[in-house]
């Protein structure tokens, strides 16, 4: 029995954080139906058909829905050009019935990551990724937060973990993900580091961090033996396997019985109903930015 109620506060849910957030904004939302004032309004353009982001943006919908914000999504199966979606992002900005703008990543290969995203105006870019809105990430002076970052400091502080000044290592590299960690934990004094798929002697990194952040985007494997004490593991991945959503960390169960693991997060429950949390307060606080007179 004590065994069991060891394993079980090693794990770190955000659901019941999701809970308390959804909740707060569902009745915001009633206000202002009641005062009839605008409601909060979004706009997601999908340019993939794979099942990660299908996954993501059936969660994002349903949570939308529940606490009353409106969303359209835009959903190209086949090739739209570069000049015809900078061209939608355009007139998507101009609108100014609508609060926010995501664009589901990654992008087709053929597609101009940079053009596109820093299209987006920044008081609409929900995931907080333009050059304007990571360039306040990086002097920490951001209005909004990339969803992800933010998550996880809010995830930290939750469950009251010391991590100020410890060394980190994400294994992800993107702009999406590992990038915008970086900067928010090192504005936080962690010393992070970010490997990639050509890090050489990955294990050596593994070894001297407390905390490891996995979002390889498929199933990995981390050794138990390289666990430092104390550690603590954050997935971020998303996968289906064996009919069943898991996440990037393929031994879970193996790391939830090594005693050097403090702390580390579920997949479905974990990382990622935190990171819908800061999604809805992102589109909040765009939506006050836009109706602030």
């Amino acid at each position: 029995m004590s065994n069991l109620y060891n394993m079980n506060n090693k794990i770190l849910y955000g659901i019941n954080y999701l809970k308390k957030t959804k909740k707060k904004i569902k009745n915001k939302i009633l206000i202002l139906k009641k005062n009839k004032k605008p409601i909060p309004y979004i706009i997601i353009i999908n340019l993939n058909n794979n099942f990660s982001s299908n996954i993501y943006i059936k969660n994002k919908c349903l949570h939308l829905k529940y606490v009353g914000i409106k969303y359209k999504i835009f959903n190209y199966k086949i090739k739209i050009s570069n000049e015809k979606l900078l061209k939608l992002i355009n007139n998507l900005n101009n609108n100014k019935k609508i609060n926010g703008i995501i664009i589901q990543l990654p992008l087709p290969n053929y597609l101009n990551y940079s053009k596109i995203i820093n299209k987006i105006h920044p008081y609409k870019d929900i995931d907080s990724l333009n050059n304007i809105n990571i360039g306040k990430l990086s002097q920490n002076i951001s209005y909004i937060k990339p969803c992800t970052a933010c998550g996880i400091i809010k995830l930290f502080n939750l469950y009251k973990i010391n991590f100020i000044y410890k060394n980190c290592l994400i294994i992800n590299s993107s702009n999406l993900i590992g990038k915008p960690i970086n900067m928010e934990l090192i504005n936080y004094k962690c010393t992070a580091t970010i490997a990639n798929s050509k890090t050489k002697n990955i294990n050596t990194y593994i070894k001297n961090s407390n905390i490891l952040i996995i979002a390889t985007g498929k199933p990995y494997k981390i050794s138990n033996k390289y666990i430092k004490k104390n550690s603590i593991i954050i997935d971020i991945g998303i996968n289906y396997i064996n009919n069943k959503i898991c996440g990037d960390i393929i031994n879970y169960s193996e790391l939830l019985l090594n005693p050097n693991v403090k702390y580390i997060t579920p997949v479905p429950g974990g990382i990622g109903p935190i990171t819908i949390s800061i999604f809805l307060k992102n589109i909040l606080k765009l939506y006050s930015y836009h109706n602030k007179n």
